[in-house]
């Protein structure tokens, strides 16, 4: 049996799995695979005949993928061999006995063929400094100088006694800002004086100076006091371990010292300038990625912002909020995120898993370790909960939701363990957003949902509670094109099979959905909204005398409200399914002004009126003027006959 032209090798582990290889067969469609019963050990010359045979493998184990790396790499370097885990996902449950559909979705999404992911380099080569307040840091400096380049620098020190053998160099000095990365710190320091050699009984300094700075690769911060980076933890480099527990700090001193060297660290996020909607001609626009960056890895650089991926931790924040697809996650890259739930929905369907699925998406860290201890010390997930790995749970965004709901799943469940609770604002937001159109259109309240617990017994009750839920007709499109393709695509498709279809729905604020409205009576046309746009949804010239608005291309940034010098721009959220939401819908369309004098077109006719009826009493002399085009007044101004005389 092969699934995606890789060779499936099965396992029963030891008869702990009640696996059937004529019931796998059965549900997927294929011939029946010989099922092992220790491919690891006593049938493992299975595996080497099968790497004989030169086709890729899908080996349904990942416990013992180190061993069949090895002996892959022994007998044919190079083979081409992918790992599925059937057994703690589905296998090991009192529901195993069900669980045949889900295996099948399982191997099917094991095995596609992945982008690669790209990296960038880091290189720690430059000094480590121990930042601290008394012998603590000297200490640890003493440690770490015998392999790496290290300095010692003490925040107001207090009766330090000085060390017999100078290890390491020590200076004072309070950092006053920090910044950087991996391999690249920059620290400010006032303050900054060189420990005298003199020192006999407490450390002794030279005279100060302030604003000194430091360049490192590596920050131990023994101070206990306030973090010098936003999200410490996320920070690579930078450690500060609690200076009053010494097993935190000896911790931390063998992971620093782990951390000199040649790195790879995976680009996160994906980037294109040109789709930005954050800011235009100085005017901010949509912050939205700003607001919730927990590294402060992002900041503004004009029309856009920039991502600093040598700082940026792969939360993923930016990605799930980015309306427009500007800021895309590359873990995976491109749509192969959306792919993924469409082939495993599409196999647990056809296999004959039935019409309530929960998707249930997990870290592959905690997440992880959460349904390991679930399988073995529990009751095992139930046989509809189809486990999803990312990443992190952060990077998904409305777009996933909606895709997730159109291929059918019943109910998507997000296991966050141990997440902070500032580090979800954006999930929630997308959560919420993606409830609210569930809701309005019949598919019923709280389809999407956290599980936000870190004891496994209570993570199985709450999926053991969930009441089945059917999903929506299930749809196969192809997750082609941007991200907004992807969404509006599925949100089409759950609203022609919706149980309580509606045209349009509000939606709560922040939804990169809605419409523009503006008081054409005092639109002057100057078209500032139309050259701030950054999708394209207003279009217009003062050539043309139209401003028409497509509705599917707003993102509701809001530079075209900014940019009105009238302040006349109203923009409301919403999701608006009609068939006119593609094509551009006329606002405002006017005429030229026929000026009084020599009949040319000028400005807009309405505009003129408007501004001459403001004026009624006014001298005629000026509200003629008014009525003239440029050329006209000049010469009506300075009595300037036909013939260019001045009169």
């Amino acid at each position: 049996m092969a699934f995606n032209g890789k060779t499936l090798l099965i396992c029963n582990c030891e008869e702990t799995m009640p696996l059937d290889g004529g019931v796998l067969a059965k549900a997927c469609g294929g011939e029946t695979p010989p099922v092992a019963n220790q491919l690891c050990r006593a049938q493992l010359d299975t595996f080497r005949r099968a790497l004989r045979d030169g086709s890729p493998l899908l080996v349904a184990c990942t416990q013992e993928a180190p061993l069949f790396a090895k002996v892959a790499t022994d007998g044919k370097p190079g083979a081409e061999v992918v790992y599925a885990n059937i057994r703690e996902k589905a296998g090991w449950s009192e529901q195993a006995g069900e669980a045949t559909p889900k295996i099948v979705a399982l191997l099917a999404e094991a095995a596609l063929d992945g982008p690669p992911t790209k990296t960038i380099r880091m290189k720690t080569e430059g000094v480590v400094a121990v930042y601290g307040r008394d012998e603590k840091a000297i200490e640890a400096a003493k440690q770490l100088a015998r392999d790496t380049e290290t300095v010692v620098l003490l925040d107001d020190p207090q009766e330090v006694m000085p060390p017999s053998l100078t290890d390491a160099p020590i200076f004072r000095g309070t950092v006053k800002a920090a910044r950087g990365h991996l391999g690249a710190f920059e620290l400010s320091l006032d303050g900054y004086a060189a420990a005298r050699p003199s020192s006999r009984r407490e450390l002794a300094f030279e005279t100060p100076t302030d604003g000194k700075r430091w360049t490192c690769s590596l920050i131990l911060d023994l101070t206990g006091g306030a973090a010098l980076f936003p999200a410490p933890e996320k920070r690579d480099g930078y450690f500060n371990p609690d200076p009053k527990n010494p097993a935190l700090v000896q911790r931390a001193i063998f992971d620093l010292a782990a951390m000199v060297g040649d790195f790879e660290k995976p680009q996160y996020i994906d980037f294109d300038a040109a789709l930005c909607a954050h800011s235009r001609a100085r005017l901010t626009g949509c912050t939205r990625c700003l607001d919730l960056c927990p590294t402060d890895a992002i900041e503004p650089a004009g029309d856009h912002v920039a991502i600093d991926a040598h700082v940026c931790a792969g939360c993923g924040n930016c990605a799930a909020v980015c309306p427009t697809g500007a800021a895309s996650y590359a873990m995976p890259a491109g749509n192969f995120l959306l792919e993924r739930p469409r082939v495993l929905l599409r196999a647990f369907h056809e296999a004959g898993g039935g019409d309530n699925p929960v998707l249930l998406v997990h870290d592959e860290r905690r997440g992880s370790e959460t349904i390991d201890l679930i399988a073995r010390q529990g009751r095992g997930l139930p046989a509809r909960v189809l486990p999803f790995a990312v990443n992190e749970i952060t990077q998904l965004g409305f777009d996933f939701f909606a895709v997730a709901l159109a291929y059918g799943v019943g109910q998507v469940r997000l296991l966050s363990v141990g997440g902070e609770a500032d580090e979800l604002v954006g999930l929630s937001q997308s959560i919420v957003l993606a409830n609210a159109i569930a809701g309005g259109l019949g598919y019923g309240a709280a389809r999407i949902a956290l599980i936000d617990d870190e004891d496994p017994a209570i993570v199985e009750d709450r999926l053991y509670e969930l009441a089945p839920r059917g999903g929506s007709k299930r749809a196969d499109f192809l997750p082609a094109g941007g991200k907004r393709t992807a969404t509006l695509l599925a949100l089409h498709h759950l609203h022609a099979h919706a149980p309580h279809p509606v045209d349009s729905l509000t939606l709560p604020d922040g939804a990169p959905f809605g419409t523009f409205e503006v008081d054409t009576a005092a639109c002057s046309m100057c078209f500032s909204c139309v050259g701030a746009c950054p999708t394209g949804a207003l279009q217009g010239s003062a050539d043309t005398l139209r401003l028409s608005f497509v509705e599917d291309a707003c993102v509701q940034c809001g530079l075209c409200r900014a940019t009105c010098p009238e302040k006349i721009v109203t923009l409301t959220p919403r999701i608006n399914f009609t068939d006119t939401t593609r094509d551009p819908a006329v606002i405002k369309q006017d005429e030229p002004f026929a000026c009084v004098r020599c009949g040319n077109p000028f400005g807009i006719k309405s505009f003129v009126e408007t501004v001459v009826g403001k004026l009624a009493g006014a001298p005629d002399a000026a509200i003629e003027n008014l009525k003239m085009c440029d050329r006209c007044r000049v010469e009506a101004t300075h009595h300037i006959d036909d013939g260019g005389r001045p009169t």
